[in-house]
């Protein structure tokens, strides 16, 4: 009952995840859009009223006129409409899966065992927690600090942008030889993401109120507040695609498996800021479709790097004679192994204690199941990934023994 009682919460959390992210995303989205579609007003009286752009739009039946003001506008309302609840929404409940899913069990899903890094192969649950805990602290400490240092006063953002994606490779770079695979492209999402959502909180949100403060006091707000949050939200926006595909790229195993795993992460990153790159300005009226092709040739760059390796044929006439000689593998030796190291958890019933059902919804408890498996099995025991921290003692030679199985 406790297994089904996480899985059930499980379900809830990333119900409400996805819902506080496709709130806030597409808010952040649109008033990007908003602000970079803005016209100059044409009526003499918007322009005395201080209107610095506007927008006509249509949707759902009806017409919108969009607004904004560059100085104080004339009145401002009490029913004020504030957007920081679906951020902090989503980095609660991403952090709520994030424990329950990862932070529960870290032996298993953080701890990197075959990392080339002696101390971080050699983490404990706890230990490796507590990386990961000072992993996205600092994420966001050294993100913080760059915009800080290196543009201020929003004079420098080229060479902040720069910098910024400099820190991304490293990121990625570092994450994914601390901790196991799957677990260091989320935590490389989660650093961006809590970058995303510390700047709404740190810094826009008390900007807006400072501004708000000031026109209700009849005063000039400060520029700087303005221009820092415009700063943080285009951040924010570039950060949105790279954070999708990095959360959605736990169903993949060919990205977090490979060897270079931190590669294929830059890769996305940069693909998906390229791409966004190129709606920011589409907005404004410019269509630069070298951005996206350039994402679509990191894109392709990923599907190169990660393609499996073709085996290697025989050497010779006589090799390729012994190959056909050598005994095949069959089905059920290979279901041998799955009953002894996998099923445990890839059952329709698992027996390992914490999982009540199989992760990712792939059963091994049957040949026919198996089988149709077989692709995805060789990969992750090729790629050592599977058994999670090999909790089952898989041997090297059942390893050989599944990479030589032909599926069939």
């Amino acid at each position: 009952m406790e297994a089904y009682l996480l899985e059930f919460g499980n379900l809830l959390l990333r119900w409400l995840h996805v819902i506080a992210a496709v709130a806030w995303i597409g808010e952040s989205i649109y008033f990007v859009m908003l602000d970079n579609g803005l016209k100059p007003p044409k009526a003499e009286e918007c322009k005395k009223k201080g209107v610095f752009g506007e927008m006509w739009a249509v949707h759902g039946g009806g017409f919108y006129h969009n607004q904004k003001y560059a100085t104080s506008p004339e009145k401002l309302p009490d029913d004020l409409h504030w957007s920081f609840w679906k951020s902090y929404t989503t980095w609660l409940s991403g952090f709520a899966l994030f424990t329950l899913l990862y932070m529960t069990k870290p032996s298993f899903y953080l701890v990197n065992p075959n990392s080339p890094w002696e101390w971080a192969a050699n983490l404990t649950g706890w230990q490796a927690n507590v990386v990961a805990l000072v992993f996205l602290a600092m994420g966001w400490i050294v993100y913080n600090e760059l915009c800080k240092r290196i543009s201020p006063n929003m004079e420098r953002d080229g060479v902040l942008s720069i910098a910024v994606a400099v820190m991304m490779v490293v990121v990625a770079y570092l994450s994914s030889h601390i901790f196991s695979g799957r677990a260091a492209f989320l935590i490389t999402g989660a650093v961006m993401a809590t970058a995303m959502s510390a700047n709404v909180f740190f810094w826009i949100i008390p900007g807006q109120r400072r501004m708000v403060k000031a026109l209700k006091a009849g005063e000039t707000p400060n520029p700087i507040d303005g221009k820092r949050g415009k700063q943080r939200s285009v951040h924010n926006t570039y950060f949105t695609l790279p954070v999708l595909l990095l959360m959605l790229s736990n169903h993949y195993s060919f990205t977090y498996n490979h060897p270079q795993a931190w590669v294929i992460m830059t890769l996305f990153i940069f693909a998906g800021a390229l791409i966004r790159q190129y709606f920011v300005l589409m907005h404004s009226g410019q269509h630069k479709p070298a951005y996206p092709a350039a994402g679509v040739v990191l894109i392709l760059a990923v599907v190169w790097i990660a393609a499996p390796k073709p085996q290697p044929a025989a050497a010779t006439q006589g090799s390729e004679a012994s190959a056909d000689a050598a005994p095949s593998v069959t089905l059920a030796q290979v279901q041998g192994i799955m009953e002894a190291r996998c099923v445990q958890c890839h059952a329709a019933q698992p027996s390992q204690p914490g999982f009540a059902s199989a992760p990712a919804g792939m059963m091994m408890d049957s040949e026919d199941k198996t089988q149709v498996l077989a692709q995805q099995i060789k990969q992750v025991v090729a790629s050592g990934y599977m058994p999670l921290g090999n909790m089952t003692q898989m041997t090297d030679e059942e390893r050989a023994l599944i990479a030589a199985w032909n599926g069939n």
